[in-house]
């Protein structure tokens, strides 16, 4: 996965009904340790990275490049939205297409954030990168992941082993620009 391509970064913090998408900083440190080292936010991405290592190794602000995107509620991040150019995918049909991506903690699911989020960095995409198409690959164990894929508008293009498990590829067709 590589930079989406020429967008101006970072954006203006995105402002929805309840959250704001910004870039990381470093009082989200010990947020993406969290994230990442969490056995139920990784139960379909291979399992958890331990603790420790990531303590070692992040950085003091992490994830900091273009399509990374903090997501925030009432200050405090509760996840992250992950836009990439899927360069280097697996299937043909995702290559080179925008790829989405989110991780929530725990004590965020279920209430809607991760809909919410994920429509408006939609949105964001749609404004910067006009008429661009945008993959997203889930497993089909992962319902919640489904759920939220076919809320967005994800349609399925196929189902593919992978990783030890069937996986979902789904694309969500380019907006057209009002003329």
């Amino acid at each position: 996965m590589t930079e989406l391509g020429p967008v101006a970064w970072p954006p203006e913090p995105i402002r929805t009904e309840r959250l704001v998408l910004r870039e990381s900083t470093a009082r989200d440190r010990p947020a993406f340790i969290e994230l990442l080292a969490s056995p139920e936010v990784n139960t379909y991405l291979g399992g958890p990275r331990p603790r420790d290592e990531l303590e070692r190794e992040l950085p003091g602000t992490p994830e900091r490049w273009p399509g990374s995107f903090v997501v925030d509620l009432d200050g405090a991040m509760i996840g992250q939205i992950l836009l990439r150019r899927a360069t280097e995918h697996r299937r043909p049909a995702a290559a080179g297409k925008a790829d989405l991506g989110y991780l929530f903690l725990p004590r965020a699911w279920g209430f809607g954030y991760a809909a919410e989020a994920c429509a408006a960095a939609l949105d964001w995409l749609d404004g910067v990168l006009p008429g661009e198409p945008v993959v997203l690959t889930t497993q089909t164990a992962n319902v919640g992941s489904m759920r939220l894929a076919a809320k967005l508008g994800f349609t399925e293009v196929e189902r593919f082993h992978a990783w030890g498990a069937e996986q979902w590829l789904g694309l969500r067709s380019p907006v057209t620009p009002a003329a």
